[in-house]
């Protein structure tokens, strides 16, 4: 069975501008959507419906094809389903392509799961319906006013109370996951239509981003559940490992003598964990525009590559991948500040000290616990020594 998923994702969101790429935890809002829909199972093919350039770029880095919707579809005022409908007729003038089931998924709905969407389309399967929406359990009691102006209940009589378990069972859409038979969608133009089916979901992975209060939730609780689970972020086969020096090796502060020279305080931890490094011959290079000579003084001292006193350092940093033919997807590379931002950006996981800037924390995937100078670099140096101790034991197995 061909299933289609569907993302539509304009431009010139006016209430969180740049929405659908602003970084969240690590990655573009939009490639939560486009990761979960490439790893449900159930999927055959991930399309993103976009008029914007940037958002078409970014959803084919993560993997995404992309439709470009025209202008007079993309207005605050035109619906999800008229850009459905305009995907679903371009693919079949272009291709012949047209799907049996079409999966409207939302890109403002980051904590779903692959088995979510998997499961809403075997609802749909299971029922025989025409079309299923994503819902989770509802208890709340609302309220609304009369012609009168007085307050009166909507699902509940106001003069009675009943327990939770006493009460019907309600359920609020959620707004992540729409199926729909291709057919019956196209003639009824509307997402609804049919014999519907619901698919319940629980409530901790239901958020949908309308406010910047929205994006703040969804942070907290996607650094949570990626703080649980840091060393399956690494890239799978690690080819190199990139640290930045001041405020990752050091605390960030710098103590002046007298005589106008300066000294750092930085981790003892972080020599036996470049030992562990060199044991599993994963080459690893310090990058610092720093210009003093306690930067190579240290590097000297722990046996590490050291290139300092640099003012461009992803051109350096891509000149030594280059050199050493290493794929930048599976390098890793820990940073503290704005000026680590290209490089974090450019590399397969970008991971942070715990006290770095608010931006180079918005762009990693990792942060770690501990702050520069405190072992951060004996911390990523262990995760990884677990990642690939932990796929020897998988080999041998």
């Amino acid at each position: 069975m061909e299933i289609l998923a569907i993302i539509p994702a304009r431009g010139g969101s006016k209430g969180i501008p740049r929405k659908n790429v602003l970084p969240l935890a690590g990655k573009p809002l939009i490639a939560y959507t486009i990761e979960n829909a490439l790893n449900a199972t159930i999927v055959s093919r991930v399309v993103v419906s976009t008029d914007d350039t940037e958002i078409g770029a970014v959803s084919q880095h993560f993997g995404a094809e992309v439709v470009w919707r025209p202008d007079e579809i993309s207005g605050d005022l035109a619906s999800s389903e008229l850009a459905l409908l305009y995907t679903l007729d371009y693919l079949k003038k272009t291709e012949g392509y047209e799907p049996e089931l079409v999966v409207f998924l939302q890109c403002t709905s980051p904590l779903t799961l692959p088995e979510d969407i998997d499961g809403a389309v075997q609802v749909l399967l299971d029922k025989n319906a025409d079309c299923t929406l994503a819902v989770t359990p509802f208890f709340h009691f609302l309220w609304q006013k009369d012609e009168k102006g007085s307050v009166v209940g909507i699902n509940h009589n106001m003069l009675e109370r009943p327990m939770r378990q006493e009460r019907q069972s309600q359920f609020l859409e959620t707004g992540a996951i729409y199926v729909m038979r291709t057919p019956g969608f196209k003639k009824a133009k509307h997402r609804f239509f049919g014999k519907c089916a619901m698919y319940v979901m629980p409530s901790e992975r239901c958020l949908e981003i309308d406010e910047p209060k929205d994006f703040l939730i969804a942070e907290s609780l996607l650094r949570e559940k990626l703080q649980r689970h840091k060393s399956f972020l690494l890239p799978p086969n690690i080819v190199a490992l990139v640290l930045d020096f001041d405020g990752v090796f050091t605390d960030n502060r710098v103590l002046v003598h007298q005589g106008g020279g300066e000294s750092v305080i930085c981790h003892r931890g972080d020599g036996l964990g470049f030992e562990l490094l060199r044991r599993l011959n994963i080459p690893h290079l310090v990058l610092s525009t720093e210009n003093n000579p306690v930067v190579q003084a240290r590097c000297e001292k722990l046996q590490v590559p050291c290139i300092h006193g640099i003012k461009d350092k992803i051109k350096v940093l891509f000149d030594w991948l280059e050199e050493k033919q290493l794929d930048p997807s599976q390098v890793v590379y820990v940073g503290n500040d704005i000026n680590d931002l290209n490089c974090l950006r450019a590399v397969g996981c970008a991971v942070v000290v715990n006290d770095a800037h608010p931006r180079a924390k918005a762009a990693a995937q990792i942060i770690l616990e501990a702050p520069g100078g405190s072992g951060a670099i004996r911390e990523i140096i262990d995760l990884i020594t677990e990642k690939l101790e932990g796929r020897k034991d998988a080999t041998s197995s």
